[in-house]
């Protein structure tokens, strides 16, 4: 069954996973936006505007990054391909322009964040099958009885493990009931991704190491863990006050 969906799915068509998910995503968003007091229209165009400076913005981050082969070779720069692509560059991009364009429109910090929860969540679940399918993100080699042969072992299926606990977090989410501490949504849904992301990488076969010694992922799941629970003891003490939620800047 596993191989059935990586032959479907193999790269570049992974990225359908993806794309299906952003639609899907911005549905369930656009959907639940009233509810934290998010018009539908804006929160589609804030979606939207940073989805196209994600992309716009990874590939003119990595044409920086290795401008020595794009002067020699400056149409590469149009190529498709999605190796020519810096994620983190492409998230500075995103949030940046969402930032500008929230703030222009008047949107309310905390209250976007949460209409943006659903959206998120869904693109955690599809972004587990995606690793499934081009082979990313891959497990230790392991005896269990559902390990995964790849990349020439039997493997702990991390990418299903990941999508598991993101479609968990996804039902948690959705189903709670609104509160009115602005942003505690999107803080819970921060926290447990991160602290799901914490134990899943110790079954992680491809870490990077910080400081040749503690898992890179694990480090950041850590440090993002801490600033959620952070916030979310912060939002959720913190009296009532005229104004709450911070326009966007």
């Amino acid at each position: 069954m596993i191989e059935l969906f990586r032959s479907l799915f193999t790269p570049p068509r992974h990225l359908i996973l993806l794309v299906a998910a952003v639609w899907l995503g911005q549905s369930l968003a656009e959907k639940r936006a009233a509810r934290h007091q998010v018009s539908a229209e804006a929160l589609g165009n804030l979606i939207f505007y940073g989805l196209v400076a994600f992309i716009l913005g990874g590939r003119l981050y990595y044409a920086l990054s290795h401008l020595a082969a794009f002067v020699k070779s400056p149409l590469s720069l149009f190529d498709i391909g999605v190796s020519l692509f810096d994620p983190f560059g492409g998230g500075v991009a995103a949030v940046l322009t969402m930032l500008v364009y929230g703030r222009r429109q008047k949107l309310e910090l905390w209250n976007t964040l949460d209409a943006l929860t659903p959206f998120l969540a869904v693109l955690a679940v599809a972004l587990g099958l995606s690793h499934l399918a081009a082979g990313t993100a891959y497990g230790r080699p392991t005896d269990l009885p559902w390990a995964i042969p790849l990349w020439n072992a039997d493997r702990h299926p991390t990418q299903i493990y990941e999508s598991l606990a993101a479609l968990l977090t996804f039902g948690l989410v959705w189903t709670l009931k609104p509160t009115p501490r602005p942003g505690l949504l999107f803080l819970t849904f921060i926290a447990l991704t991160a602290g799901w992301q914490l134990f899943l990488g110790a079954y992680r076969g491809d870490a990077s190491l910080f400081m040749e010694k503690f898992p890179l992922d694990q480090v950041g799941a850590w440090a993002v863990l801490a600033v959620s629970l952070g916030l979310y003891e912060w939002r959720r003490s913190r009296d009532q006050q005229a104004g709450d939620g911070n326009v966007l800047s």
